[in-house]
């Protein structure tokens, strides 16, 4: 893998360690509690829909690989703890890394229109790279990074 691929491995698989790593310590309670805002999402949501997107972004549309996305269920996610979290985390960390190891430098400037169900809710999906599909993985985990030290902050805070 050369460095500029090692360097987006590197930086999703941290982001997203980092995500789960926000639910450690907390009751069944505290990872599914909700603020009661608009759309206001529990950490243990926050954590699925990030895992899922990552999957959905590098693995499927930055790496090509045939897979489903099923993003509501991300945020109607609920758990008891964070096992199945640290197992998918596990799972989708080693693919990830498989899959960038078998990418090439040229192949990130290949240029294409990615299926809509991977591209997720809002905008229509539109022509990219496979370098912007990874920059959008970090981008994206950063901010739902942000949201979780919040929500844990908030749910740890609920009497």
């Amino acid at each position: 893998m050369n460095a500029e691929l090692a360097g987006y491995d590197e930086s999703i698989r941290t982001r997203l360690e980092a995500v789960v790593s926000c639910l450690d310590g907390l009751t069944e309670a505290q990872i599914n509690w909700r603020p009661t805002l608009d759309e206001g999402n529990s950490l243990y949501a926050v954590a699925a829909h990030t895992l899922g997107n990552a999957q959905a972004w590098v693995l499927g549309i930055a790496c090509g690989v045939d897979l489903r996305r099923d993003r509501p269920a991300e945020f109607a996610a609920t758990g008891a703890d964070t096992f199945w979290l640290r197992y998918e985390l596990t799972r989708l960390s080693s693919q990830i890394t498989g899959a960038l190891t078998a990418m090439t430098p040229d192949q990130l400037e290949r240029r294409f229109v990615p299926p809509q169900e991977l591209w997720g809710g809002g905008n229509p999906a539109h022509e990219i790279t496979p370098r912007y599909a990874l920059l959008h993985v970090i981008e994206h985990a950063s901010l739902h990074l942000g949201h979780a030290e919040l929500t844990r902050d908030l749910a740890l805070n609920q009497g």
